[in-house]
């Protein structure tokens, strides 16, 4: 191969510095040396790359071209050099964090600023799945660690081995319609039978290989399957069904009385969630998540109500 770093390097010291002779000087070369490369890869690619008529050395077209995207190829260089280094440090290259659709981003927020102060150059990559979907990342290896993952979902882990888990808070929620809503005007509480009449919100679950996964729906019951938490909000709050949101996430829309809380026979059981990771992680990024998930009040702010 013609090109090499070296040779882009060469370039892109000649092209910031204006000449043969201040580019040696930052590489710490003879002039001499510089130019006789620069010629070699001017013959080895048959295209003149520079301009010496002049006092200041300037790239042709060809010239440009090629370190233009040869600064890229640079870029990507020093960034692999750097996560080779750091990983023999012992900080992950990246690690991947599935949220279940509960714990919302901007809860991770905080921990993420705290986290970029280690400048560890560890790349995070968020992504979101509901209930059986969040273990199914894990099992599949696109997740090292899982925050929100549902208690049932140790069977599947089970099955398999390799992953160890601690508990988390459990969110308290409550029974929501909006004011328009036939249920909204029916007396307190709510029985199974009144319920089950209406159409139910739920968001879907997104596991595919694992048993799908549903909480608070009723059997025999009409469902509007949604994406998201936010948009099983949005159709409640257009009087689309009913169904269980976080208290913290309808607080606000009850206190203005776009929704409508209506106390219910049967109490809705708090769901289980759990921190979830692979055994096998030893990285220092996981640790130090590891480490400030196990604090109580981070705990507690991801599963605020």
């Amino acid at each position: 191969m013609n090109l090499t770093l070296e040779a882009l390097q060469i370039l892109d010291a000649i092209d910031r510095k204006g000449s043969f002779a201040g580019a040696a000087g930052e590489l710490n070369r003879v002039p001499s040396a510089l130019t006789y490369s620069v010629r070699k890869l001017e013959d080895d690619l048959d295209v003149l790359l520079f301009d010496r008529s002049g006092h200041r050395a300037k790239l042709t077209a060809a010239g440009l071209e090629l370190l233009t995207e040869g600064r890229h190829l640079l870029h990507a260089a020093d960034a692999l050099e750097q996560r080779v280094k750091r990983t023999a440090t012992g900080w992950e290259v990246e690690l991947r964090i599935v949220l279940d659709n509960v714990i919302t981003f901007d809860k991770m927020i905080p921990l993420i600023a705290e986290f970029d102060r280690q400048e560890s150059g560890t790349r995070l990559r968020f992504s979101v799945e509901v209930l059986s979907g969040v273990w199914e990342s894990l099992l599949s290896g696109h997740a090292d660690l899982a925050i929100g993952a549902i208690q049932s979902g140790l069977e599947a882990s089970r099955m398999t081995g390799g992953f160890r888990t601690m508990p988390m808070p459990s969110s308290i929620w409550i029974f929501a319609v909006a004011p328009a809503h036939p249920l909204a005007a029916l007396p307190e509480p709510l029985t199974a039978d009144q319920i089950k009449r209406h159409r139910a919100i739920a968001v879907g679950d997104t596991g595919r290989s694992l048993p799908s996964y549903s909480t608070g729906l009723l059997s025999g019951q009409a469902t509007l399957t949604v994406p998201s938490l936010s948009a099983k909000l949005a159709a409640q709050l257009a009087g689309l069904g009913c169904g269980h949101l976080p208290r913290a996430l309808a607080a606000p829309h009850l206190a203005s009385g776009a929704l409508v809380e209506k106390r219910t026979q049967e109490i809705r059981a708090p769901i289980a969630k759990q921190i979830a990771w692979r055994a096998d992680g030893r990285g220092k990024c996981l640790k130090w998540f590891l480490n400030r998930l196990a604090d109580p009040a981070v705990l507690a702010m991801l599963s605020e109500d």
